[in-house]
């Protein structure tokens, strides 16, 4: 009987290891890729101060127009600090829902198309251009970074609704 038991708890073990190993493998969802990737500290703390980070850890699939940092960088100086205050959280959402687009549309279809419907409401003007893809008057510098509910793809600017 004890060996049973000792057989039955190593299993146990060797199951919960092999599980353990599988989640560390996982995709992350969209937040954590972008957390984890350490160049949108910007745009994660203003997914919180909009009360966007469930949103887009849920099942999805988005696609997301990520702006870095250097792109928030870009701004006027005191937008961000204006827009992460509650009083402006309305205005914060617009802007952050500008940038996602529901389903999975990654690098090979977006370069085929001429707008895209964002979560906000209104379109993106999609170009390309000189080989470079833009999205209103943003340049896609990096393509088809996924997630487990969707796809980024890295902008240099900001891009406000209309």
């Amino acid at each position: 009987m004890k060996l049973l038991a000792v057989r039955m708890f190593s299993l146990a073990l060797a199951l919960g290891a092999a599980a353990l190993v599988h989640a560390a493998d996982a995709p992350k969802d969209i937040v954590d890729t972008a957390v984890g990737a350490g160049n949108f500290k910007t745009l994660t703390a203003a997914l919180k101060a909009a009360d966007l980070v469930d949103t887009l850890k849920g099942k999805g699939p988005f696609t997301v127009f990520a702006p870095t940092d250097e792109a928030f960088a870009k701004l006027p100086e005191g937008t961000v600090e204006s827009l992460l205050k509650p009083e402006n959280k309305k205005k914060l959402v617009s802007i952050l829902t500008y940038h996602v687009v529901s389903g999975k549309v990654l690098a090979k279809d977006v370069v085929k198309l001429s707008e895209a419907k964002t979560v906000q409401g209104s379109p993106v003007k999609i170009v390309v251009k000189d080989g470079k893809v833009m999205v209103d008057n943003a340049t896609v510098t990096k393509t088809d970074i996924e997630a487990s509910n969707g796809v980024i793809h890295v902008i240099d600017t900001v891009i406000m609704p209309k």
